[in-house]
């Protein structure tokens, strides 16, 4: 309950610590706008062949007694259609312009606490650094869709469909604030096993980062700048500053 607390408030913190810090709040807002723009034009996509869609799912039934369900399934899927555009958005700009944004979030607050990026001791020219993200990133976007996807089929041929259909979007904010928490070990260059493994050892954490991406409008925002928090949490909670050295005593004098 702890990690899980933690991980609200560190969401919160990363926010706050992003709106006062002209770079961030800058970068945070290119983010949010590039989300935003992105996931209106996979909407408008999948909307303009919404009509075909549902026909191909389900014609408007002649009887009278059926066409309130056939209603209630096209408003129903209307509302999953966009949320798939969300995610399609979320994705797209994820791997072509978003993951670069949120690298360079994580330095400048990994900078700005610690004084200084910590990175591998094997040196990448800037495009191969650049390539190392985007391959990155791709097992971190498509291992939540992939869950969540078999989540949902569980959901609807398993007796326990209520559960899963609760487990899947929380599966989906675990690996939603895995995306930000993996940026410094990414680019630390650290083992993608041994990457996972964090995720795991601090699945709490991730769970109370990633349920508040669960919330509409609010998480919009809070994805903006959750490259902040996450890297807060990284620095201060598992790869904090040394302390600093205290003075030693002074030697004694030998005797004459």
């Amino acid at each position: 309950m702890t990690s899980f607390l933690q991980g609200i408030a560190y969401n919160f913190k990363g926010l706050k610590f992003g709106l006062r810090n002209a770079k961030l709040l800058l970068l945070g807002l290119v983010r949010l706008i590039v989300i935003i723009l992105i996931s209106v034009v996979a909407a408008a996509v999948i909307l303009v062949n919404y009509e075909e869609i549902l026909a191909l799912m389900w014609r408007q039934p002649e009887s009278a007694w059926l066409t309130w369900l056939w209603y209630v399934t096209s408003w129903l899927l209307a509302l999953v259609l966009i949320a798939i555009s969300a995610l399609v958005g979320f994705l797209v700009s994820q791997l072509l312009f978003s993951v670069f944004i949120m690298d360079v979030m994580s330095q400048i607050t990994e900078r700005k606490v610690s004084g200084k990026v910590k990175s591998s001791e094997t040196r990448l020219a800037m495009f191969s650094y650049l390539f190392y993200l985007l391959r990155q990133e791709i097992p971190r976007a498509t291992l939540p869709v992939l869950i969540s996807l078999l989540l949902m089929v569980l959901a609807w041929f398993t007796p326990i469909g209520p559960l899963l259909t609760l487990l899947s979007p929380l599966a989906a904010g675990v690996f939603l604030a895995w995306d930000n928490t993996d940026l410094v070990p990414a680019r630390r260059l650290e083992p993608f096993g041994q990457r996972l493994g964090f995720l795991r050892r601090n699945l709490g954490f991730h769970l109370g980062f990633g349920v508040l991406f669960l919330i509409p409008l609010l998480n919009i925002v809070l994805l903006a700048f959750a490259p902040v928090g996450a890297t807060l949490y990284y620095v201060e909670r598992i790869d904090p500053l040394p302390a600093a050295p205290t003075e030693a005593a002074a030697p004694a004098e030998p005797p004459e």
